[in-house]
């Protein structure tokens, strides 16, 4: 069995790529690592609240372990607490690290690039996959997720729960994963899930990134940086 790592957001993508990981008898997950913003005690890009990140962990059934780093780390700062941990997966026996990315090639290098370092290899289950088709197997699936955060211009949908009607009222530049970064989830029921997470939806706040001085300084996808801001719905445990 390959010994690994799962990349843990807690949102769609990382649900559906982790029930495919599942009902795969050669891989053992170890790890549901996910990144948390340390001031704001926050999922990292999601602002998802670290309590209901434990709530789906122990849904799972699979040992949360959590990465936590500055509110705006920069580049080297960023990879150097990476690089830490990964060595300790690394010492740990771990051999690879699964991630529920889609199609950003350059984030799919940086991210082999870092883990070769290690040596340790990278898994996307859903690599290259019809954005249009995953949203409805995941929905399908009995899955359920809510939108946690949103760019600027995409406020009407933050704090809905993702739909078929929802993804048909997208405009037609924003993919329907959000793959571009257009927007996060928060999954909070479906297959992987041993019980629902209850949530309910909380004061709705905007936040302006200023982008950095140097482009290379930064831990936000390249299609985020034009970006001014994100809206983010406060998801509060039930």
């Amino acid at each position: 069995m390959q010994k690994c790592i799962f990349n843990w957001s807690g949102g769609k993508d990382s649900a559906l790529a982790l029930y495919y990981c599942l009902q795969n008898p050669d891989l053992e997950i170890k790890y549901l690592v996910t990144t948390i913003n340390d001031a704001a005690d926050r999922i990292s890009m999601h602002g998802v609240r670290t309590e209901l990140l434990i709530k789906q962990a122990e849904s799972i059934g699979i040992p949360l372990y959590q990465i936590r780093l500055p509110e705006m780390p920069g580049m080297q700062e960023y990879d150097e607490v990476m690089h830490r941990h990964l060595a300790h997966f690394k010492n740990e026996g771990v051999t690879h690290a699964i991630f529920g990315d889609i199609f950003l090639e350059d984030l799919k290098a940086y991210r082999d690039a870092r883990l070769s370092e290690v040596g340790i290899q990278g898994i996307y289950p859903l690599w290259k996959r019809d954005t249009a088709e995953l949203i409805s197997e995941f929905l399908a699936l009995g899955f359920g997720t809510v939108i946690a955060c949103t760019k600027e211009r995409l406020e009407r949908i933050v704090g809905k729960e993702i739909s078929p009607e929802l993804i048909d009222a997208l405009p037609d530049d924003v993919d329907v994963c959000g793959e571009n970064g257009e927007f996060h989830t928060f999954t909070f029921k479906g297959p992987i899930f041993k019980n629902p997470i209850p949530y309910k939806t909380g004061v709705k706040v905007f936040k302006e990134y200023k982008a950095p001085q140097n482009a290379d300084d930064s831990c936000v996808s390249p299609t985020d940086q034009k970006c001014s801001g994100f809206w983010y719905c406060d998801l509060i445990l039930a």
